[in-house]
C-alpha cells in the first residue's frame, strides 16, 4: 500500500474555494479507486499549505485511478474549478510507504 500526500499552497484569501474543492474530491477519490484519508486546510500556523491524502495499492493502481479520475464529470468539474480560480499556487506529490506497521502493538 502507497500513501500519496499532496501539499497544496494555496492563496490564503482563497481558502473557501479550496474547501469546495476539497469536498468534490471527498466524493469523486473513492468512487475512482483510492481510500481517501482526507483533506486538510490550514488551522494555526501556515495560511497557505494544506493538504491532500489518500492510499492506493501501487503505482500501477494510482496510473488507473488517475484516468479514471479524470474521465468523471466531477473530477473534470474540480479541474476546471481549480484553474478557473486560481486558489492553488503549487501542488507536490509524495508517495510513502508506511515503516513503523505494525505499531500500536504492545
Amino acid at each position: 500500500m502507497l500513501t500519496c500526500i499532496i501539499q497544496y499552497q494555496i492563496d490564503p484569501t482563497k481558502k473557501a474555494q479550496f474547501e469546495t474543492y476539497a469536498r468534490n474530491w471527498g466524493q469523486a477519490i473513492p468512487r475512482n479507486g483510492a481510500e481517501l484519508i482526507g483533506y486538510y486546510t490550514p488551522h494555526e500556523g501556515s495560511s497557505t499549505l494544506a493538504y491532500g491524502i489518500y492510499n492506493i495499492p501501487s503505482l500501477a493502481a494510482y496510473e488507473t485511478y488517475r484516468t479514471q479520475l479524470a474521465d468523471d464529470p466531477l473530477g473534470q468539474e474540480n479541474y476546471a474549478f481549480a484553474q478557473r480560480e486560481k486558489f492553488i499556487l503549487r501542488e507536490d506529490r509524495t508517495f510513502l510507504r508506511l515503516a513503523s506497521a505494525p505499531h500500536g502493538c504492545g
